[in-house]
């Protein structure tokens, strides 16, 4: 039993135009026998389906009939358009009779229409570097100045890849139209493919003087240093986007972007989780029992005094509000969290001994 047109496009019945469209779409680009690892029979059997559901007339005829029907409306039985042989896939199906597979033929093989000149000049690559910085530096924001080898503009010739008053001719391989028209033959019958002349590389034109310091690339290889802001409160593995600073383009195209992915180097004292900061404070079983005022740093290289309070559970950590990194593009600080570390005496005096068995009686 042949399988249903919506299982195939993997719509439901009550699927959208839209939705049958975008369902098209995603599989003809899938299963495009020009692809690497496309199907020509599944090819076939989605534009099978797509003729039908892609239409209001067809589909209502097939929701009401199924495949095994022929309509006179539709044309005769195993004749083209007909529906003849349930839906029999037409050979010399036309494919600009559904507006939205002008976009799929032109994706693959180049789309068509003259007199419109395609440069492939290549753009820039992005490019993306790692700077380190301190947690220090994260917590007041810095600028750090970054170099790196990328292509750069080429200065001799300002990134033509030609010298412009030196004038062009037109080039011969596509007499001056920038593309050049094949016919390729597939499946569905003969198709034109246009695809962009590999001379003139879709210019239509070729310098008479072609830079030598590039080669007619526009750019060369070379160091590009630049200044990096990297604002307060940025963390660990956060990419800054800065966008045309990337590889330069060839022969004057767009440049890529450059990405910097900022590594907050690991603290010997502090320990971060978001915008809150962690820190073991080491202090001495009659610190705690004294209730004294334990002196702890902070990230701001200042220091702030605490009190444990009666009653405190040692296994958690005290909260010193206000006092972690900045909330990143946001307002205020986080905070920062102190475990206390209680160290006990390796030795005691009997003297010592016996004034902490009368504190524990007095305490118990």
């Amino acid at each position: 039993m042949a399988e249903d047109f919506y299982k195939i496009l993997g719509v439901s019945k009550n699927a959208s135009e839209d939705d049958i469209k975008r369902a098209y779409r995603k599989l003809a680009h899938e299963y495009h026998p020009d692809k690497t690892g496309g199907n020509e029979k599944k090819f076939k059997e989605i534009n099978e389906a797509y003729q039908v559901l892609g239409s209001k007339e067809k589909r209502a005829q097939y929701d009401r009939f199924g495949r095994n029907f022929s309509s006179g409306g539709a044309g005769q039985a195993g004749q083209p358009g007909g529906f003849g042989g349930g839906f029999g896939f037409d050979a010399n199906f036309d494919p600009s009779q559904f507006g939205d597979l002008g976009d799929i033929f032109e994706s693959f093989f180049g789309g068509g229409g003259g007199g419109r000149r395609r440069k492939t000049y290549t753009r820039g690559n992005d490019l993306q570097i790692v700077q380190e910085v301190t947690l220090e530096e994260s917590y007041v924001g810095v600028k750090k100045e970054v170099s790196f080898k990328a292509y750069i503009s080429c200065a001799t010739c300002a990134g033509l890849g030609h010298f412009a008053k030196e004038g062009t001719k037109t080039c011969t391989t596509c007499n001056g139209q920038g593309e050049i028209k094949e016919v390729r033959n597939t499946f569905f019958g003969n198709f034109q493919q246009v695809r962009t002349c590999s001379k003139c590389r879709g210019a239509g034109e070729i310098p008479n003087k072609v830079c030598t310091v590039c080669k007619g690339a526009g750019r060369i290889v070379g160091n590009r240093s630049l200044s990096v802001e990297i604002l307060p409160g940025i963390m660990d593995g956060q990419l800054i986007k800065i966008t045309g600073a990337g590889e330069t383009g060839e022969q004057a195209a767009p440049a890529g972007d450059l990405y910097v992915q900022v590594r907050v180097l690991p603290h010997k004292v502090f320990a971060r989780k978001e915008s809150d900061l962690y820190i073991k404070k080491q202090v001495t079983l009659v610190d705690v029992l004294l209730g004294r005022k334990i002196e702890v740093p902070t990230i701001s290289g200042k220091t702030h005094n605490i009190e444990i309070p009666s009653g405190f559970n040692l296994t958690e950590k005290l909260k010193v509000s206000g006092q972690g990194m900045p909330r990143f593009n946001s307002f205020g600080h986080g905070d920062m969290y102190v475990e206390l570390d209680v160290r006990t005496p390796k030795k005691i005096s009997s003297k010592a001994n016996k004034l902490l068995e009368d504190l524990g009686g007095e305490i118990s």
